[in-house]
């Protein structure tokens, strides 16, 4: 296979404090012998385990770049034993055009892994991260939240695995992590994502959800800053205590937990975030907008649960995700 376009300004193996680019060149109209310079820093001292920090996987989801800006800009070597990668936001692209997909190849990075080093630019940043900078990791956090079309609960997650030992670490971390909700989560598009590739090179590997609507609170974001520290602490690389405080577990056990909307309309919830509905309730009506005196259809749960996450904005289209439940268990 040929090497990665992408050529980094840092040196991932030096001591210290370096903030730099993954530098990917881009032949286009405006800049012929033009790159995408995506920010990146590497804080080091000496031995010890390696955490990869990443956001913008996504780039209309903001809570994840906040909290990483933020450390790239705060960490002190000094304070570091091992190392800390952090790329504020994976697809620079979509990031600055605060889409999902890139707007230069309407790749969505999150289905684009293991990537091509001769494919689209979307491509050439999943393989960079496949080649490069997964095989560095022992603990990988990729911050997510709902962006422009999803609302969540804040939650830290991680996957139910066939390595159980493996699994069994990844909980101590999102237990670690603090944040109000911690969810066994349920992808129901595994395939291309970074999640996976993570995962099957053996990298203890944690996500979230915190927030959407294509914004971020200061109840959100302070979620993410926390969050990110009490990783790091607990992987050891981090001085510090621990500051996590009392969380929710939550389950996805299966499909049940996710509603689609068969019908487009303006979407009417009958619950918030987090209240409770039993199976067969409506959690959501749907009107259609062409006329006026036409009763709305309704979307009833499939299980007993709580409601984790929710369509936004206002108006959905068939196909949607318009719900996911989760159940409250004890852990």
């Amino acid at each position: 296979m040929r090497p990665s376009p992408i050529s980094a300004t840092v040196d991932f193996e030096a001591n210290g404090v370096q903030h730099g680019f993954l530098r990917l060149p881009y032949s286009r109209d405006d800049s012929a012998w033009g790159s995408v310079m995506i920010p990146v820093t590497v804080v080091k001292n000496g031995e010890g385990p390696t955490a990869l920090l990443t956001g913008g996987n996504h780039g209309d989801e903001y809570e994840g770049p906040i909290a990483l800006f933020d450390l790239a800009r705060k960490l002190d070597a000094s304070d570091v034993e091992g190392r800390v990668i952090i790329v504020p936001a994976m697809n620079y692209p979509a990031f600055q055009a605060q889409t999902r997909t890139s707007p230069i190849d309407k790749g969505n990075m999150n289905r684009s892994f293991p990537g091509r080093p001769d494919g689209t630019v979307t491509e050439k940043i999943a393989d960079y991260f496949q080649r490069v900078l997964l095989p560095l990791a022992d603990i990988v956090l990729d911050f997510h939240s709902g962006g422009k079309t999803l609302d969540f609960l804040p939650f830290c997650a991680a996957h139910i695995l066939p390595d159980k030992a493996q699994e069994a670490k990844a909980f101590d971390f999102v237990r670690a992590f603090g944040a109000p909700y911690s969810m066994k989560m349920l992808e129901i598009d595994a395939v291309g994502m970074y999640d996976t590739a993570a995962e099957e090179m053996g990298k203890i590997f944690i996500t979230t959800e915190l927030g959407g609507g294509g914004s971020a609170t200061a109840r959100t974001a302070s979620v993410a800053k926390r969050g990110v520290a009490n990783v790091l602490r607990h992987a050891g690389i981090l001085k510090g205590e621990i500051e996590a405080e009392p969380t929710k577990w939550l389950d996805m056990p299966s499909e049940d937990c996710f509603a689609f909307a068969e019908d487009g309309g303006l979407v009417e919830f009958l619950i918030d975030l987090g209240g409770a509905v039993d199976r067969g309730a409506a959690i959501a009506l749907i009107y259609p907008i062409g006329r006026t005196g036409v009763e709305p259809i309704e979307v009833r749960a499939k299980m007993d649960g709580v409601l984790v996450a929710r369509h936004n904005p206002g108006l959905i289209k068939s196909g949607d995700c318009c719900a996911v439940l989760g159940v409250e268990v004890q852990i």
